[in-house]
């Protein structure tokens, strides 16, 4: 339930960063829909009798926006390349129509957020950045609710010393 609350807790931090203007990017949006399906995992815990699957759910979940924070913060560093469509001018050209091409024939270009720029940072780190590492300690916390309810379910290995 704290991993849930957790992830419930960046999920609001990430709209709180949007309404104070700080609109995200693709790579950003994808990072939440992890942390959508961990908070619905962590209200099924509440409802539901076979909690091992929800527990796995809910760490692939974190592990997978952490993951994804990872993979945009090397984006943003340069590391690799991201989306075509969210990185460099944010335009895929060769799929682009001949009217998309013209100057006067998009606004969208120039609202696009570019995945791979900093909106913002905190002691020299970005919001992707930030979700990668506390998605990491989330999944960490995933675990071990894991490991606590398969406690006393395996079997013990006899000490043959």
């Amino acid at each position: 339930m704290i991993a849930a609350a957790g992830s419930a807790a960046l999920l609001f931090g990430a709209f709180v960063f949007q309404v104070l203007g700080y609109a995200p990017c693709a790579m950003c949006i994808w990072q939440r829909y992890p942390h959508a399906i961990a908070i619905v995992m962590g209200v099924l815990l509440v409802f539901a009798l076979p909690v091992l699957p929800i527990l796995i759910i809910g760490a692939l979940s974190a592990f997978s926006t952490s993951a994804l924070g990872v993979f945009h913060t090397g984006v943003e560093r340069g590391w690799w390349e991201g989306p075509t469509s969210c990185t460099g001018s944010g335009l895929d050209v060769s799929q682009m129509s001949v009217a998309e091409l013209l100057p006067s024939a998009s606004s969208s270009a120039s609202s696009l957020v570019m995945c791979d720029e900093v909106a913002w940072q905190f002691l020299t780190l970005s919001m992707a950045s930030w979700n990668a590492i506390l998605s990491a300690v989330l999944a960490c916390l995933w675990l071990v609710a894991i490991a606590k309810t398969q406690r006393g379910r395996l079997p013990e290995i006899a000490d043959v010393s």
